[in-house]
């Protein structure tokens, strides 16, 4: 009979997907998170098969993998998503607009490693150029999926940010590189003077790892920016402003920027700085940074301006804050973070100088912030007027 055909053609059917099904399973390579305090966390391979070793993170956003996995702020770091569903939209494709990448804040994956607890094989989305696996093979970069991200995150919260490593195995004897020890900022910043834009007012913009979504709010505005390395004198150059860009790592290892904004602190024309920007504003002022216990990732922060009511949603990459009991005579906070009080700004209250730890460009995450690119904009037409 017809159907009695069409039920024996289904079954078929059916069972080759079914063995198809548990033969990729049986294929899937398995691996394991290791931490330093010798914890494993087992799970599968995506992406590269192969082992590296950092600075264990975790990011609390729901969407944006492709910006937060290109961020130099994450450079030497493996990131974990608490998000359980990545991968769902899959890749863009890497476009240049006005010298600008699109879609992503560099030029390539500054993760390490990617931990996850879920991995979607069939993305969709119509900006989708490749899938998440694809394009971490492409570009050597390992990641983990089917582990507890709950479970992991709770207890980085608990114990702090941790060293770990990815590997094939879960043996103890593992060597684990510590990024802080080393200057990142040196790894990610450009080697050579760029210029973007065709403004009239000209802007430094010192790269410590500057994202790409920076570039386009400063053009956007109508300037004429002259992204340099992160050690160059530009001092010795005209500029009607400057901007100190985000990045990875310990602030306290990037003296030469640290010196280099204290002369331009002398010049008194204004300085505005982001995330490590605001870090390195500090120091160059006399005041002091710290390590934080887990940091600050994802786009949900709450920031609260000092002195009003205003409380802010901000997206924020950073695991080192400003001691804001140290600031210098003539300095004090702009913003606080509302879940734990840290420092997310400073400003000095006669110069024009401020900075803070949050992304306004807020690439991935909210847009709330983008006037302090508008007030920055203002002070170098030496306008008055409060945030």
């Amino acid at each position: 009979m017809l159907w009695q055909s069409i039920y024996a053609t289904t079954q078929i059917f059916l069972i080759g997907r079914l063995v198809r099904v548990e033969r990729m399973s049986l294929a899937e390579e398995r691996a394991c998170l290791v931490l330093e305090d010798h914890s494993v966390f087992a799970g599968k391979v995506f992406g590269s098969s192969s082992f590296v070793s950092g600075e264990v993170v975790f990011n609390t956003g729901m969407v944006g993998y492709p910006e937060s996995m290109t961020d130099p702020s994450y450079y030497g770091q493996i990131l974990v998503m608490t998000y359980p569903l990545v991968g769902n939209y899959g890749v863009p494709k890497k476009e240049i607009e006005e010298d600008i990448i699109k879609n992503f804040e560099s030029g390539r994956i500054q993760v390490k490693g990617l931990i996850i607890g879920d991995y979607s094989n069939e993305h969709s989305h119509w900006n989708a150029n490749s899938s998440l696996d694809d394009w971490m093979k492409q570009e050597g970069i390992p990641g983990i999926y089917g582990i507890d991200t709950r479970e992991l995150t709770k207890k980085l919260r608990t114990k702090g940010t941790m060293l770990g490593a990815i590997t094939s195995n879960s043996a103890s004897k593992i060597r684990f590189e510590d990024p802080n020890r080393e200057n990142l900022v040196k790894a990610v910043s450009l080697m050579e003077p760029v210029i973007y834009g065709r403004g009239s007012k000209d802007i430094v913009l010192l790269d410590c790892g500057c994202k790409e979504s920076i570039i386009r709010c400063l053009v956007q505005r109508g300037f004429k920016v002259t992204r340099v390395p992160w050690d160059f004198d530009f001092n010795k150059i005209h500029y009607d402003g400057l901007f100190v860009s985000n990045g990875p790592g310990n602030p306290k290892m990037a003296g030469a920027a640290i010196e280099n904004i204290k002369l331009a602190i002398e010049r008194e024309k204004p300085i505005f700085g982001i995330c490590l920007g605001n870090q390195l504003l500090a120091l160059a002022a006399g005041g002091n940074t710290y390590k934080l216990k887990f940091g600050h990732r994802g786009q949900n922060q709450p920031c609260i301006q000092v002195g009003t009511k205003r409380c802010y949603i901000t997206s924020q990459n950073h695991g080192f804050a400003v001691d804001a009991k140290r600031l210098p005579t003539g300095w004090q906070e702009l913003f606080v973070n509302a879940n734990d009080q840290t420092n997310e700004g400073i400003f000095h209250r006669s110069k024009p100088f401020f900075s803070v730890q949050f992304h306004p460009e807020a690439m991935p995450g909210p847009v709330d912030t983008g006037f302090l690119f508008d007030h920055f904009s203002r002070l170098i037409d030496n306008e008055e007027g409060l945030l």
